[in-house]
């Protein structure tokens, strides 16, 4: 089969359409053949040599994709050769097959097809396990949301819209706020031009986020501290802003709040499958009924993926950027 290999750390350059081993399939695993799969801000870190693969992962990137079944392990039940269905990876989407265990396997939610289906599995298992199953948002708290325009983000702002949040998003342009007020943002904060924690306390009558889903790392750590309401709930899911920052404890504990890290990918196979149940059950009723909706900005062969992460470092995007076999 043909995969989109890293040939070295560097640029999008790096990435080739290169022959490499088919796939094998475990006992506990089916074989996709791949029809799309996304570009996350997590395979850029890895081709640039940040993010490198969990023990056991295809070297090359691609953390989610959609496509046929193929293969069955001999210990699956539920999933037969010919379904459809969309996966959550530890890596190995870019290419025209992948082995993934069937506990990360999703069905197509009803309405969403096959190649649409790729943009799911990652961004709505990371948002529904961080403002969900950590954060515990509850209906009328305010939800504030770093990148409202990415893919993270307008799944963020339809769940949070979906569970009855008030939610609030930062952006880089008039465009982007736009978009994300279509999909039910109230409180719209352009970070190139204004202080988010000045506006959304303002707009909150002083409240300020029970829950911030945070992309930016130690950059917005003060601000998002400062934002922060009472018994309030911080979500570090990214390091875009960098890694180290000083804290004030002061703040932290006279606000009785919460500062909460995690990652997805290298989590065991036990609380991903976890997860993806959670948002099977959960989740994907509420993506049939139209409640909430991938986001796709554009579609690329999957051959032409260096020319895909141009465009996501550069955020000239909405949602999700997918590759297609």
């Amino acid at each position: 089969m043909y995969a989109v290999v890293v040939e070295a750390p560097g640029g999008p350059e790096t990435l080739t359409w290169q022959e490499v081993p088919d796939p094998v399939c475990g006992p506990d695993e089916v074989v996709l053949d791949v029809a799309a799969s996304a570009v996350n801000r997590a395979d850029i870190m890895q081709r640039q040599g940040h993010y490198p693969p969990p023990a056991g992962a295809p070297p090359w990137p691609g953390l989610e994709c959609s496509g046929v079944v193929r293969e069955v392990g001999a210990s699956v039940t539920g999933w037969a050769v010919g379904d459809e269905a969309c996966a959550l990876l530890a890596g190995g989407g870019y290419a025209e097959r992948v082995a993934v265990p069937a506990a990360q396997l999703l069905p197509l939610p009803t309405g969403v097809d096959l190649v649409t289906a790729a943009a799911l599995p990652e961004v709505m298992c990371t948002v529904w396990s961080n403002v969900v199953m950590a954060a515990r948002l509850r209906p009328r708290e305010v939800l504030l949301v770093h990148g409202g325009g990415s893919g993270i983000g307008t799944a963020a702002i339809q769940i949070g819209v979906a569970l009855g949040a008030t939610v609030a998003v930062t952006a880089g342009s008039a465009a982007k706020l736009d978009r994300c007020a279509e999909l039910g943002a109230s409180i719209l904060v352009n970070y190139r031009e204004q202080d988010f924690a000045e506006e959304v306390r303002s707009a909150t009558g002083g409240h300020g986020a029970d829950v911030v889903l945070d992309i930016m790392g130690a950059k917005y750590l003060a601000a998002n501290l400062d934002v922060l309401a009472v018994q309030g709930r911080l979500v570090v899911i990214g390091l875009q802003g960098g890694r180290k920052a000083e804290l004030d404890l002061r703040g932290l504990m006279s606000k009785r709040a919460s500062i909460i890290g995690t990652t997805l990918r290298a989590r065991p196979a036990a609380e991903k499958a976890a997860i993806v149940a959670a948002v099977r059950d959960e989740l994907w009723p509420m993506i049939s009924r139209g409640d909430v909706a991938p986001v796709v900005d554009r579609h690329l062969p999957m051959r032409d993926a260096a020319e895909a992460h141009r465009i996501v470092e550069q955020s000239d995007h909405v949602g999700k950027v997918l590759l297609t076999t």
